[in-house]
């Protein structure tokens, strides 16, 4: 399974905030244990999502001004981007299963 493209504060209007397809941005931390086990479902939602949205990750460790901009207070957390606002968001380890709940009536 490829890995999940990172985004930088400086593609994240371009990536995100412009995208013609929902965006699902995985706020994460590399010393995070959920983020790791959050990973491979987020992996699996962005091989599922193909042509319907785009699924990034982002360090809040190196890019610390879009998480403070989004109200990111904790990792993991999962914000979805559509026509460049937040239509949904999850903060913490969830299950697959309620990834897809709160997050598929938007694609």
């Amino acid at each position: 399974m490829d890995e999940l493209k990172y985004i930088t504060e400086e593609t994240f209007e371009s990536d995100v905030l412009q995208s013609e397809v929902p965006v699902l941005v995985d706020f994460t931390a590399v010393w995070c244990g959920p983020c790791k086990m959050l990973s491979p479902l987020v992996a699996e939602l962005a091989q599922e999502w193909e042509g319907k949205a785009k699924v990034y990750k982002m360090d809040v460790d190196t890019n610390q001004d879009t998480p403070i901009k989004y109200g990111v207070m904790g990792v993991p957390s999962l914000i979805l981007f559509k026509s460049g606002e937040i239509a949904a968001r999850i903060t913490g380890f969830r299950p697959k299963k309620q990834l897809q709940t709160t997050f598929e009536p938007f694609l």
